[in-house]
């Protein structure tokens, strides 16, 4: 007990007789050293007093699919930020392969009876995946964000960024280099974002008098390798540019055309998504449509606050504006000479 006191007392920076003062339910402490005290007990693994087990935890959860994506930890950092400016601690819970999944993560959230959760991309976004956990938080009333498009049948508040308005900027950057065979590397089936994207890239392209073939568009596990097999195939029909769904995605079709001897933008142009963490370093520097993350991260956890104080929020999808960023892999496509 004594060695409890005093780590939570560290923890927090006031007194042992303070932290016991909370822990035994006495007067002459603020509500501020009281939670934060709370929150420690929390955040080192002790079990709260009998008499404080029915108040949440000061805990969020920070869910993410993976950190190598380095547009996830730009989430994280974002959004852990702004959960500790409202004295919120944000608990990170990262999925691996072969590791904790998401459902055990929820689990292990509802024990440490947290206040909320924000899910920063994940099996929401993925329609054949499996759902349960999303609804047993549901069922319990816990506070709940999704970052970047949810299914049908979740009702959680949503902030995303305009996967549409996306590719079109994307898209028109290209057919305006010239660009006439276009490609799409693209998450799987069931990933809403990727559908949304190429619904947008099927009606611009219709727009612009021509339909997308279907032999133009690859599906990808989220990864360097995936876009770079699956940009491979695309090679090999002949386009000249190529929109990802992703930042590695697209350094994976960079990768692409190098190793068949093409060169980047001279032979093909590529543009990614998300404009993570150092695209200005590749070479060639990368295209991409830069996410509004900072913006993003504080909705949702303004959104997640208003939650957990009692504001009802209505659930559906806020929706920001991406930014197209220009830079060294796209450019017009090679002069196709006529043969002689």
């Amino acid at each position: 007990m004594t060695r409890r006191l005093a780590q939570v007392a560290k923890k927090v920076g006031v007194s042992e007789a303070t932290v016991s003062r909370v822990l035994n339910g006495k007067p002459g402490v603020s509500e501020a050293t009281r939670q934060s005290v709370l929150t420690a007990l929390d955040v080192l693994g002790y079990e709260r007093p009998t008499q404080l087990r029915g108040e949440r935890a000061r805990l969020v959860g920070l869910v993410l699919p993976e950190l190598q994506n380095p547009i996830f930890p730009a989430f994280a950092e974002v959004i852990g930020g702004a959960l500790a400016q409202q004295g919120l601690t944000p608990v990170l819970c990262t999925q691996t392969k072969g590791g904790v999944s998401e459902a055990d993560y929820v689990d292990l959230l509802l024990q440490q009876q947290v206040s909320g959760v924000v899910f920063a991309g994940g099996l929401f976004a993925q329609a054949d995946a499996p759902h349960e956990h999303y609804h047993r938080l549901a069922e319990r009333n816990i506070p709940v964000v999704l970052v970047n498009a949810s299914i049908e049948g979740l009702d959680f508040p949503c902030v995303a960024c305009d996967d549409a308005v996306a590719v079109e900027q994307a898209w028109r950057h290209l057919v305006s280099l010239g660009h006439e065979r276009i490609g799409l590397v693209l998450g799987p089936d069931d990933h809403v974002p990727s559908r949304r994207k190429l619904e947008a890239a099927r009606r611009v392209s219709r727009a612009a008098g021509r339909e997308l073939a279907d032999e133009f568009v690859g599906r990808s596990i989220f990864s360097l390798e995936g876009g770079q097999a699956t940009a491979a195939r695309l090679l090999e029909r002949g386009v000249t540019g190529i929109v990802c769904g992703s930042d590695p995605l697209a350094l994976g079709a960079i990768r692409a055309a190098r190793r068949r001897g093409l060169s980047v933008p001279a032979d093909v142009s590529v543009i990614g998504f998300d404009d993570s963490a150092f695209m200005t370093c590749t070479e060639p520097p990368l295209s991409t449509v830069r996410q509004p993350i900072e913006a993003m991260g504080r909705a949702a956890v303004d959104l997640l606050c208003a939650q957990i104080q009692g504001t009802r929020t209505h659930p559906g999808e806020l929706l920001f504006e991406p930014e197209l960023v220009v830079r060294g892999s796209t450019a017009p496509p090679p002069v196709r000479r006529p043969a002689p």
